[in-house]
């Protein structure tokens, strides 16, 4: 009984975790445990201006991701030349801001950089835990990132990934 009751558990949701899948596969690569209502960020280094790119996120209720801003230093190749609809646009400390955005994504597709590999993942209450996909991704691999519930079995085929 007590074998079968631990059997059971090791398959239960365990924690809510921001989930890094290799490509298109459901193989756990990394994770980190997040909570509805916490926010991260993933900041990467544009290949031509050589500047830092940031994208904000939530993770919403229903486990989706909210990107609520976007901020960047230039104008150019793949970068917005304004707000869309409901949103804002600044311009503060040297840095254009794209606020109060609402894009809602069921999971995002990543890349690591392969030729300007600086891609980093920042959390915390105060963004101030932070990790190079390099510690955790090959340089040039992508992913599908999503917000899940892992059990225990899951979370030990996966790294966790701290600061």
């Amino acid at each position: 009984m007590l074998v079968a009751l631990c059997g059971i558990v090791w398959f239960l949701p365990l924690r809510t975790a921001l989930v890094f899948y290799k490509e298109n596969t459901n193989r756990i690569q990394a994770f980190l445990p997040v909570e509805p209502g916490e926010t991260f960020q993933i900041v990467f280094k544009h290949s031509i201006h050589l500047t830092d790119v940031i994208e904000k996120y939530r993770v919403t209720e229903d486990l989706k991701i909210e990107q609520y801003e976007f901020v960047f230093e230039e104008f150019g190749i793949g970068m917005p030349s304004n707000a869309g609809e409901g949103e804002e646009f600044v311009y503060d400390d040297g840095k254009y801001h794209i606020q109060n955005m609402s894009n809602v994504f069921p999971s995002l597709n990543i890349r690591n950089g392969k030729t300007v590999s600086e891609h980093r993942l920042i959390w915390g209450d105060q963004g101030d835990k932070m990790v190079w996909f390099n510690e955790y991704f090959d340089s040039g691999a992508w992913f599908t990132v999503k917000v899940e519930r892992l059990t225990a079995w899951e979370c030990v085929k996966g790294v966790e990934i701290r600061e």
